[in-house]
């Protein structure tokens, strides 16, 4: 890395989703210079989201890509200098913080605001991927609605898996859950709230084992593990429920984080275990995960980053 490209910057932010982006616009506002890294996915999650009809704003909803790219505009033309390219290492010893590009670029930064996102966890199905938006999503919150009084499946056996299992049941006739073992890893008032819903129907020891359908979710294939029988339930929508992961793995040997590698925050604000360094969005979050409540983190995280600058007398 010796010949390394070097770059001093104000106001550093690592991530391009609603977080990301928010971050921009306030920071730009605030004459903090801005750079922004979009990072491997450019918007984030929401860029395989189809409909997005729960963002305020926008009454008629929005494709997930299109709103994306509205909230790039907008940081841009406040005066954000959105780049591409992927954050690959950080130093966070001392200040300036440092922090490597495509492992070539070497940015220097006064204020870093992580705002890199989780990625949902998938079973690996071809079909699964295929269908993605069409059917096939990892958030019951964002997609339910669109599947009022109609059936659905849902794999996975932790609290989320329950809580959107619940949530689905208010909304479809009924919601087919999938759990690999012969138990639930949800917490017992969770198990005991599923099992009381009259319109979920639990299959234990089962799998998905296909997607069926052409342009859009028709049914799931399911296979009992103990038996290896496998059976098709006709559904509109296939509900992924296995996790998140938070990308977070660079910052692992600075940030705190909690044992999911969530980034821990000072309840009430955006600030790190490292003065100077914040986080927004999902990278933090593993509670609401919605595209309004990470816009919001990224808007604490950039007036976080404005007074610890000022205090500085940076900016």
């Amino acid at each position: 890395m010796a010949n390394t490209e070097s770059e001093r910057v104000h106001c550093l932010i690592i991530g391009s989703g609603p977080a990301g982006y928010t971050a921009a616009v306030y920071a730009a506002r605030a004459n903090m210079k801005p750079v922004l890294y979009q990072g491997i996915q450019p918007g984030g999650q929401l860029t395989i989201t189809t409909e997005v009809e729960n963002y305020p704003g926008y009454p008629d909803g929005v494709q997930g890509p299109e709103m994306m790219v509205d909230f790039e505009k907008q940081a841009a033309r406040m005066g954000a200098d959105i780049r591409y390219g992927l954050a690959t290492k950080v130093d966070f010893s001392q200040q300036p913080f440092k922090v490597w590009i495509d492992e070539e670029k070497l940015i220097e930064a006064d204020a870093v605001i992580i705002a890199t996102g989780a990625s949902a966890k998938w079973l690996g199905l071809e079909s699964e991927q295929r269908l993605n938006g069409y059917g096939v999503s990892a958030c019951a919150v964002c997609d339910g609605f669109f599947f009022r009084g109609k059936e659905v499946a849902i794999v996975g056996a932790g609290d989320t898996a329950a809580e959107e299992a619940l949530y689905l049941s208010k909304l479809c006739t009924t919601v087919h859950m999938l759990i690999r073992r012969g138990e639930m890893r949800a917490s017992k008032v969770m198990q005991e709230r599923v099992q009381k819903a009259a319109n979920i129907k639990i299959y234990w020891n089962s799998e998905a084992d296909e997607v069926v359908g052409e342009n859009k979710v028709e049914a799931l294939r399911i296979r009992n593990n103990k038996t290896n029988d496998t059976q098709t339930i006709p559904v509109s929508g296939f509900f992924v429920a296995i996790g998140h992961e938070p990308n977070s793995a660079i910052f692992k040997e600075w940030i705190d984080m909690d044992e999911a590698g969530y980034i821990k925050t000072i309840p009430g604000s955006s600030k790190t275990n490292i003065e100077g360094v914040f986080a927004a969005g999902d990278v933090q979050d593993k509670i609401y995960r919605q595209a309004v409540t990470a816009a919001g983190s990224g808007c604490m995280a950039a007036l976080d980053a404005e007074r610890y600058l000022s205090a500085k007398g940076i900016v």
